[in-house]
């Protein structure tokens, strides 16, 4: 089990990127546009700058949603490796089958 307050960081973070989705786009798009002058770009790029970090999507942390671990996880499912392999083995989880051979 992940401390609390890494699970908890990485919900605000999920908050906060859905919450600045739209603003940040906007300013990409501005920013990458050929077409704009180049102080318009500028601009653009500054105040995408002073947005706060943790509104981008690249910092949130896939997590497991039963443990909070964020190593091994296998997106299909959002679980991390250990509980996947519990719950497989227990059936829990269809349309998943140990493998023997």
């Amino acid at each position: 089990m992940s401390k609390k307050s890494s699970i908890e960081k990485n919900n605000r973070r999920k908050s906060m990127s859905a919450k600045f989705k739209a603003r940040r786009n906007a300013l990409k798009k501005i920013v990458m546009d050929k077409a704009l002058p180049a102080e318009e770009r500028f601009q653009a790029s500054l105040k995408l700058a002073e947005m706060p970090r943790n509104g981008s999507a690249t910092r949130i942390r896939n997590r497991c949603e039963l443990t909070g671990r964020p190593r091994g996880y296998y997106r299909k499912f959002r679980l991390c490796r250990m509980i996947f392999r519990d719950l497989a083995s227990e059936a829990l989880i269809p349309g998943v089958t140990k493998s023997s051979w």
